[in-house]
């Protein structure tokens, strides 16, 4: 029967080598190598496998909870991430301020090498 115990969720990637290297590396999300592809190993873990047909997820597929925004924004991009601007919504380090506009929290949004859409966020 589902068990929501053993759930766990899983996205394409084009390219399984700079996957490792940037989830691994550049975020420090430890991750095993399974037959499929990888499996980081948040929460239930998140499979992440090849897929030769890749197209990017056009909505943000991974949030990472953080305290302090500025500081992970600021040491992400010290290794090399850049992150999305959206006119009227992002400052000019790329964070929408949501806690001061009592818009939900505050969040930054960057793409993985596959060109899925990620986000570091701050809760309220």
């Amino acid at each position: 029967m589902i068990s929501e115990a053993n759930a766990f969720s899983g996205f394409s990637v084009n390219d399984l080598d700079a996957a490792k290297k940037f989830y691994g590396e550049t975020l420090g999300v430890a991750f095993e190598e399974i037959p499929a592809g990888v499996r980081l190993k948040i929460g239930n873990g998140i499979l992440a496998y090849p897929k030769p047909n890749h197209e990017p997820a056009t909505y943000t597929m991974l949030n990472f909870r953080v305290d302090d925004i500025d500081k992970a924004v600021s040491e992400l991009k010290g290794k090399g991430v850049v992150f999305e601007h959206y006119a009227g919504l992002t400052d000019e380090k790329g964070i929408a301020r949501g806690i001061a506009h009592d818009r939900g929290p505050d969040i930054a949004w960057f793409k993985d090498p596959a060109g899925n859409i990620l986000a570091v966020l701050k809760e309220g």
